[in-house]
């Protein structure tokens, strides 16, 4: 049921690293997200597959994890993603990308979760970097990068408290909390 996918989609950070995801399923996972609607069906998103140890590597130190989570610098090794999406729209086809792009990350995600993996969408990109280190032509703009794996953490829901507080935060057994707010909080009547 598509409810449960969801309620199991979360956004994951530590993987079992040395589980390696093959380049079969990536596709497999890339081509729901071709199948999505694109904004005038202009279809101007591109996809990098990044699944061998020397290219997790190099795209690792170019990403930042969990901004709520000050004091942790991201997975440590052995919890690594075993591999990447990055999400690249052409420049060729469509100046500035709307929305394409989240509508493929999440679809991505979904299938992902689907088939017992988990992952990250990640926004916060040393983009020049990553561009550099792998020869990505002027003509994309990089996007977003999915982290993708099978999960290695515990992920909860909660309900946001009398606080308002929405951080997620990680408890002493390092179980990662998410506080949602309730339905009744995001409906609004004018």
């Amino acid at each position: 049921m598509l409810r449960d996918i969801i309620l199991q989609n979360r956004s994951c950070r530590r993987f079992f690293e040395y589980e390696k995801i093959h380049d079969d399923l990536l596709k497999e996972l890339i081509d729901l997200a071709r199948l999505c609607p694109s904004g005038a069906n202009l279809q101007p998103l591109k996809f990098m597959i990044l699944n061998d140890e020397r290219q997790t590597s190099k795209i690792f130190p170019f990403l930042t994890w969990a901004g709520y989570l000050t004091e942790w610098d991201g997975p440590s090794e052995g919890e690594r993603p075993p591999a990447y999406i990055v999400i690249l729209g052409d420049t060729s086809i469509k100046k500035e990308i709307d929305c394409d792009h989240g509508i493929a990350a999440q679809t991505i995600l979904l299938g992902a979760c689907e088939k017992g993996m988990s992952g990250c969408i990640i926004g916060s990109i040393k983009r020049n970097k990553l561009r550099e280190e792998f020869k990505i032509p002027d003509t994309y703009d990089i996007l977003l990068v999915l982290a993708i794996g099978r999960p290695k953490e515990k992920i909860v829901l909660e309900t946001v408290g009398p606080d308002a507080d929405i951080k997620y935060w990680r408890d002493e057994n390092g179980v990662h909390h998410v506080p949602k707010r309730a339905l009744e909080d995001i409906i609004v009547k004018f």
